[in-house]
């Protein structure tokens, strides 16, 4: 396990815990973390023994937004790129939105994502948990998508994750007044799963992983995880029943198909053989992620 500088990652039990590590900064994001981070799901999809992931923060906060240590420049990228001779804005060398980078392979993960929002989750903070795919939080825990009172815009897939989960007029009040709330509201308009004590909040999100890793095939998991993701934007119904077709094809005729219905006939726990590092079928990835450059 690499020693990373702005995470820890701990695995056991076929769990993968990604703990945000800069509590003397309530965990502010920076280029670091957005390497480690990256990183961190490079690990956890390439061992087949995870069976999840759950990120949450270290102390009292998850994540307080961007690390604002440079100031009025901390958001001014064309500064950092001329600094870097990059003149074109969509050269593949200019520096991305790092939120969007981190979304990007979140969405990407092989294994299931739950956010465990231990505290506050502003800007950043708040984004990033957008294509994780589930949230648990704190009681009493302050959010918001504050950039409109930082003067820049929703980043990390934000503008293509909120609206699909809490709706558009929710995300567009969140987004527009910028203002600060508590994890009751995010609770209420369906952003976050459930809400608990600060001393429940990790068990709760470890039995959730369990749920996942003790009962299903690793591999059904992960094309189900991408399924539902890639079909948000599907323009007719026949996208989906077309990919459904294909996958169901290829894995009904797969070991973990013949093991789950043997297991639940002889009323006994299943032992799925197939592998998310090997067995993925050959229609995935269905969709490969286009490249930056507009």
């Amino acid at each position: 396990m690499p020693d990373f500088e702005t995470i820890k990652l701990d695995i056991a039990d076929g769990v993968a815990t990604l703990t945000l590590n800069r509590p003397d900064r309530m965990n502010a994001f920076t280029d670091v973390m957005v390497r480690d981070m990256v990183a961190a799901f490079d690990l956890t999809d390439a061992n087949d023994a995870v069976r999840a992931v759950i990120v949450t923060g270290a102390g009292k906060a998850f994540c307080a937004g961007a690390d604002l240590a440079t100031a009025g420049d901390t958001f001014n990228y064309e500064k950092r790129l001329k600094a870097r001779g990059v003149d074109d804005p969509f050269d593949e060398a200019r520096i991305r939105d790092g939120g969007g980078i981190v979304g990007i392979r979140i969405y990407e993960s092989l294994k299931p994502v739950i956010a465990a929002i231990n505290g506050a989750a502003v800007g950043v903070g708040a984004t990033m948990t957008l294509p994780m795919d589930i949230r648990l939080a704190v009681e009493g825990a302050k959010m918001g998508f504050v950039f409109a009172r930082r003067g820049i815009v929703p980043e990390t897939l934000s503008s293509y994750f909120l609206p699909r989960l809490v709706g558009v007029s929710t995300a567009l009040e969140w987004t527009m007044t910028g203002r600060v709330f508590l994890s009751e509201e995010a609770h209420a308009r369906g952003l976050v799963r459930s809400l608990h004590k600060a001393e429940d909040l990790l068990p709760a999100a470890h039995a959730l992983a369990r749920e996942i890793a003790d009962n299903t095939a690793p591999v059904s998991v992960t094309l189900a995880r991408r399924m539902l993701l890639d079909m948000l934007d599907a323009t007719h119904p026949m996208e989906a029943h077309r990919l459904e077709s294909r996958l169901m094809v290829a894995r009904g005729q797969a070991g973990d198909a013949k093991e789950g219905v043997t297991a639940f006939l002889e009323k006994r726990a299943p032992v799925y053989p197939d592998k998310v590092s090997s067995d993925l079928p050959g229609p995935f990835p269905w969709r490969p992620t286009p490249p930056f450059k507009a």
